[in-house]
């Protein structure tokens, strides 16, 4: 299956997860497309100042991968500063959240994983 750019589903979100301004979900594939137990794969961008609020994953896993950018993950009440070609996994109960701390748009690759 071959999913060309202008097919793909774009959705804005304002103040996701109770975050700040605004998160632009370019939806890579669907659930429909994905036979593994999938619920998002995605491009995130968050544009300077944007963030998604702290919330928790039960039942599975989500992974970031830094694209571009320069963010601050909330990893499940640590902070820590996260730059391009960085992952951050969260799951089993665990919370996160992320911010734009730079000047230019922060973009995230988000896949998350539904455990069985």
């Amino acid at each position: 299956m071959i999913k060309k750019a202008q097919d793909m589903e774009k959705e804005i979100r304002e103040k996701m997860r109770g975050g700040k301004g605004h998160v632009e979900i370019l939806k890579l594939l669907s659930e429909q497309d994905i036979k593994a137990k999938t619920r998002l794969f995605a491009k995130l961008t968050l544009q300077p100042g944007c963030s998604i609020g702290y919330h928790e994953h039960a039942g599975e896993d989500e992974i970031f991968y830094i694209l571009k950018g320069e963010g601050r993950v909330n990893d499940n009440g640590t902070m820590k500063q996260v730059n391009a070609g960085d992952v951050v996994l969260t799951g089993n109960g665990a919370g996160h959240a992320i911010e734009n701390i730079g000047d230019t748009p922060l973009e995230v690759l988000a896949i998350i994983l539904l455990c069985s």
